[in-house]
């Protein structure tokens, strides 16, 4: 009985150290089946954050070309962004393909930017004409050392006006809509231009073109080799030689 007691109080003030933070004899148990633990990403203040804007009705690649893109470590395996994702509330976002997306942040708990991405959705009028969002592109362009924007969500930097008077460009086919909605943008020729850059701020025709916008901006931020790095580690190089 004595031992069988004995083992019960073991066990118990196992469980209460585990369960309080406070305790510096806390036991961390981590089952040997966890696949969480490992792939959480610390939110390291020293670095300089990318943030994803998010909305119900957004282009998933528009949002997982940087995140593929400036989650990657160096080759010795140090953390060099924090990357995170906005939306307007707590609630899981849906993309234009379905897949159910969770904010790390809203737009009143959003941390200080360094880069803020700006993504499309095929019908754009809810998010141009959703104040909150296109207050917090204004807001957060005040911060940010880069604003970017794929695809239509060219629109919504029109409708901030945070790049009054900057080049622009837009998904192929929507740039003569852009110029007549927002006359203050210089709407660079869609047909031919894949991606541009004036200052601080840049842009893609979006969909696969987003890891254009994020590769440059990365080498920009990085260097040359890493750029280079997490290109071979995408196997970028196998996709522009694939051929049908």
């Amino acid at each position: 009985m004595t031992t069988k007691l004995l083992l019960v109080a073991t066990i118990s003030s196992a469980i209460l150290f585990s369960c309080n933070p406070n305790s510096s004899n806390s036991i961390q148990v981590v089952s040997p089946t966890d696949t969480l633990t490992k792939h959480l990403k610390p939110f390291k203040a020293e670095l300089p954050t990318i943030g994803l804007l998010m909305y119900n009705g957004v282009l998933t690649t528009e949002v997982t070309a940087a995140v593929d893109v400036f989650t990657k470590a160096t080759q010795e395996g140090k953390q060099l962004f924090n990357v995170v994702t906005i939306a307007e509330t707590e609630k899981p976002i849906v993309t234009e393909e379905g897949l159910k997306l969770v904010p790390d942040y809203t737009f009143e708990n959003c941390p200080k930017l360094t880069v803020l991405f700006v993504p499309s959705a095929y019908d754009m009028y809810a998010q141009v004409h959703n104040n909150k969002i296109v207050e917090f592109i204004k807001q957060k362009n005040q911060e940010t050392e880069y604003t970017v924007s794929n695809c239509a969500g060219a629109q919504l930097i029109g409708a901030s006006g945070i790049a009054d008077g900057k080049k622009i460009v837009t998904w192929i086919g929507g740039g003569k809509q852009l110029k007549i909605d927002y006359p203050n943008l210089l709407v660079q020729d869609d047909s031919l231009v894949t991606f541009v850059e004036d200052g601080k701020f840049s842009s893609s025709n979006g969909n696969l073109a987003s890891y254009v916008s994020s590769l440059i901006l990365l080498e920009k931020m990085t260097s040359l080799e890493h750029r280079a790095f997490v290109e071979s580690y995408i196997y970028l190089n196998r996709l522009q030689k694939w051929k049908k």
